[in-house]
């Protein structure tokens, strides 16, 4: 009897345990059992609840009263309490640094990844949020972080003053030299008429304006100086192509049976269809002379870097035969078709060839100097970061404070990049080390306002 009645005073103290921790967990506001009036009652009741907590003590808050997933109550957390969470789930007052009195103002994530929050927590792999205590919050809206001077001055961080500069973008092409077909011309007769004497008879012979070609006979052009020689008009003549110097020679007196063809222009015969004897019909092409003082230059462009050339954008052309001698040429014309095989456009460059080295059909490697001439507002291309939605600059704001700044970037050359919005000349951005403070600024969630706590929102 007596072990009997030993186990049931056991039980019903086992039951009235339990019935009390429910009870506590249902009466968070007290700190003892029913029926016992707390002492601190009155003022219990005037502190100001901040927000609500896991009764297990797991890193989850509520702004409002709410319940677990067991019906469990979540517990309050009032204004003189800054509570932490333990690895057990115990309650415990953050850390502040040694002999500081700071207020931690939010925690932020240990990653750098968006979002804060109002207490202290850990992320999905336990690492407790960071805490950024007054004097370290973003000033004005901004997002800048403050970095020590010993991990500055480890991590080798440099800076530079931003300044207007001219930017030059090269763009490269491949191309081919060509004649400058404004320098061809072609000699032909208006008549009828027999080749005589042959005095340029090979392709590729230079000639100058005025120098004979051939020897021909003609029976229209005899008709016509018999014309003119009876009174006739000289203009008939001319209607037939005959040179001025002949014409002089019939009105002098003369009838000669045949003409000497001077040259038109001055150039290498690069076509000759005509053999010494030969008829030939009026119309028909005998030679063709290229003038290669000047050449052209087709250049195979892609099609995205069509935007950046324009007519007058100068080139440096250079042939494989003369690395060390590149020409300076400009682009004269833009071709209004594409190369569908290669997605290429075909740009003309003239340039100048007094010396005859550029040959036809030559090989060239083409640098377009692009860009305008005037100084704009630049940046070292290292001090562009791109955050995966656009550009951003750490401009160091002094005292070791870096802020991520969203930029517009234009033209890049030169090593440098045309910054169109986000800086002023005279700022100093970072140029070297830009990933530790890329890290420590937290950049995606400063491009998402991440600065604001989520009790906030």
């Amino acid at each position: 009897m007596r072990r009997l009645s030993g186990v049931s005073l056991l039980a019903l103290g086992v039951i009235g345990g339990a019935g009390g921790g429910y009870w506590y967990a249902r009466h968070p506001a007290s700190a003892s059992l029913p029926g016992i009036a707390p002492s601190n009652a009155a003022s219990a009741v005037d502190r100001k609840i901040l927000y609500y907590r896991d009764p297990s003590g797991a890193p989850s808050w509520s702004a409002t009263p709410k319940q677990d997933a067991n019906g469990r109550d979540y517990l309050p957390v009032y204004d003189d309490e800054e509570p932490a969470f333990g690895p057990g789930g115990e309650l415990k007052r953050p850390a502040l640094p040694k002999g500081s009195s700071r207020k931690a103002l939010y925690y932020r994530n240990p990653m750098g990844l968006p979002g804060t929050s109002p207490v202290p927590k850990k992320d999905w792999m336990g690492m407790d949020y960071i805490p950024v205590y007054e004097g370290e919050e973003p000033q004005d809206g901004s997002s800048t972080v403050k970095i020590s001077p010993e991990k500055i001055q480890r991590s080798g961080v440099r800076t530079e003053v931003v300044e207007t500069r001219p930017i030059i973008e090269l763009v490269r092409a491949v191309g081919t030299v060509t004649h400058d077909e404004s320098r061809l011309t072609v000699v032909t007769m208006r008549s009828d008429a027999y080749i005589e004497d042959l005095f340029v008879n090979k392709t590729g012979e230079h000639v100058h304006a005025g120098d004979p070609l051939f020897r021909a006979y003609s029976p229209d052009i005899v008709s016509a100086q018999v014309d003119l020689r009876n009174g006739g008009s000289e203009q008939r003549l001319r209607n037939l192509g005959v040179p001025e110097s002949h014409i002089r020679e019939v009105r002098a007196g003369k009838t000669p049976m045949s003409l000497v063809w001077p040259a038109p222009a001055s150039g290498d015969v690069i076509v000759k269809n005509v053999v010494n004897g030969q008829k030939v019909k009026a119309g028909d092409e005998l030679y063709r002379i290229a003038d290669h003082s000047h050449v052209w230059i087709i250049a195979d462009v892609a099609e995205s870097d069509l935007p950046a050339i324009k007519i007058g954008t100068r080139a440096a052309v250079t042939v494989r035969a003369y690395m060390a001698q590149p020409v300076q040429g400009q682009v004269t014309l833009i071709y209004p078709e594409l190369k569908a095989e290669t997605r290429t456009a075909r740009v003309r460059i003239e340039v100048p060839n007094p010396d005859d080295r550029l040959k036809i059909d030559m090989y060239a490697d083409v640098v377009f100097q692009t860009g305008e001439p005037g100084p704009v507002i630049a940046v070292p291309a290292s001090a562009v970061i791109d955050s995966g939605q656009g550009q951003v600059a750490l401009v160091a704001k002094g005292e070791g404070r870096f802020e991520p700044r969203p930029i517009k970037v234009g033209r890049r050359g030169g090593g440098y990049v045309e910054v169109l919005e986000g800086l002023s000349k005279g700022e100093e951005v970072v140029t070297s080390a830009t990933f530790l403070i890329d890290a420590e600024s937290n950049l995606k969630a400063a491009l998402q306002a991440f600065a604001q706590p989520e009790g906030t929102k």
